[in-house]
C-alpha cells in the first residue's frame, strides 16, 4: 500500500530552483535506495525527490538496489565517491540492525557515512488475533504468563525490527512467547488472521486497515507518545510495560568524505521540505511522521541505537551468518 497517492503529491506547494552554491550541484543527484519500487520507503523517496530537485536546481534520479537486506544499496554508497552526487535513503535495518545481524558486513556503519539528515519514523503496532482473550496488553502479558510457550508471535524474518520488538517485548516483561518468522508482512498477518500464530508488532499501514475490517484487534503502538493520527491507540508504556519504545527511522547519508559544506546544503533543503505543513499532513495521515535533523543529531541517533538494538539480537540470539 503506498504512503501516499500521485494525486496527493501534486498538492505539494511548487518551491522556486535555487541556483547552485559553490558550484553545487551542477548535474544530477542519484538517490540510492535499498528497496523495491512501489514500497513505502520507494514512495517516501519519490515525494521527496521532486521538491528536492526544485529546490537544488538539479534532477534528482532514483536508484532502486533492493536485496540483501539492504547490504547491496548500502555498500555501492559507501564505494561510491563523495562529491555530493550520491546520497542514500539509509535505515535503521541497513545502519543498525545488520551490525548485529552479521558477522562481516562490506560496510562500517560508523565509518563509511556522512549523517545528511534524519527523514522519518514509524511505530510499530501491536496487533492480535480478535480470538484472543486480551483487549489490552495487560491482559496479554498475564495470558502469557499463564501458558509459556503456547503463544506465538509472526515477524517479517529473524533480525527485522518487526522481530525485535517482539524480543523486547519478550525481555521487558519476562513473558515465553515464540518467535515465528516469515517472509513479509502479508504472509505473517494472513497467518495471524487465520488463527495459526497470535500476536504481531507490524507497520500501521499493512496492520491498522485489518484492523478496521474487524479481523484483528490492535492493543498499543510502540512510539513514545500516540499518533496524532490515532489517538484511542495507547503506547506500549501506557499500556503496562514501562519505557517500551521502538520507533524506526529512515534517513540520508552520503559516502563519507562528502565536503561539510554540501552536507549541509542538502539538509537544509530536506529539512524545509520535512517541515513543509502540507508534506508533513499527508504522511502523518498515514502514521508516518517527517522529521528532519542536523547533520550531528542524525550521527548521535546512529550511535545510540547501535548498542540498545545489538543488546536486544544478543539477547535473543539473532546472527545470521
Amino acid at each position: 500500500m503506498a504512503l501516499i497517492s500521485t494525486l496527493g503529491l501534486s498538492m505539494f506547494a511548487q518551491a522556486q530552483p535555487v541556483a547552485p552554491i559553490d558550484g553545487y550541484p551542477t548535474k544530477p543527484i542519484r538517490l540510492i535506495l535499498g528497496h523495491s519500487a512501489g514500497g513505502n520507503a520507494d514512495t517516501f523517496a519519490r515525494a521527496l525527490a521532486k521538491p528536492l530537485s526544485e529546490r537544488l536546481g538539479q534532477p534528482i534520479i532514483i536508484e532502486n538496489k533492493a536485496g540483501a537486506n539492504q547490504i547491496i544499496a548500502a555498500e555501492l554508497t559507501a564505494r561510491s565517491t563523495p562529491d555530493g552526487y550520491t546520497i542514500y535513503l539509509a535505515s535503521q535495518t541497513s545502519l543498525v540492525l545488520n551490525v548485529g545481524a552479521y558477522k562481516k558486513l562490506p560496510y562500517d556503519s560508523l565509518k563509511d557515512f556522512a549523517p545528511v539528515s534524519l527523514l522519518y519514523t514509524v511505530p510499530l503496532y501491536l496487533v492480535v488475533n480478535p480470538t484472543v482473550p486480551a483487549t489490552n496488553v495487560k491482559q496479554l502479558i498475564d495470558l502469557a504468563k499463564s501458558k509459556p510457550g503456547t503463544i506465538n508471535f509472526a515477524s517479517v524474518g529473524t533480525g527485522s525490527s518487526v522481530h525485535l520488538s517482539g524480543e523486547m517485548f519478550k525481555s521487558m516483561t519476562g513473558i515465553d512467547i515464540v518467535h515465528v518468522p516469515y517472509k513479509g508482512s502479508v504472509e505473517g498477518l494472513t497467518d495471524l488472521m487465520a488463527g495459526r500464530v497470535q500476536l504481531m508488532f507490524d507497520g500501521g499501514v499493512s496492520a491498522l486497515p485489518r484492523v478496521n475490517e474487524g479481523k484483528l484487534r490492535v492493543l498499543a503502538m510502540t512510539g513514545a507518545e500516540r499518533s496524532p493520527s490515532f489517538p484511542n491507540i495507547p503506547t506500549m508504556a501506557e499500556s503496562g510495560v514501562p519505557g517500551y519504545t521502538a520507533l524506526f527511522w529512515f534517513g540520508i547519508v552520503a559516502p563519507q568524505a562528502t565536503p561539510q559544506p554540501i552536507v549541509a546544503r542538502l539538509s537544509r533543503e530536506i529539512g524545509a521540505i520535512l517541515n513543509d505543513p502540507v508534506f508533513k499532513k499527508l504522511f502523518q495521515e498515514q502514521g508516518v511522521d517527517p522529521i528532519s535533523s542536523t547533520p550531528a543529531e542524525f550521527s548521535k541517533l546512529i550511535r545510540d541505537d547501535l548498542p540498545k538494538w545489538i543488546g536486544i539480537m544478543k539477547q535473543a540470539g539473532v546472527q545470521q551468518n
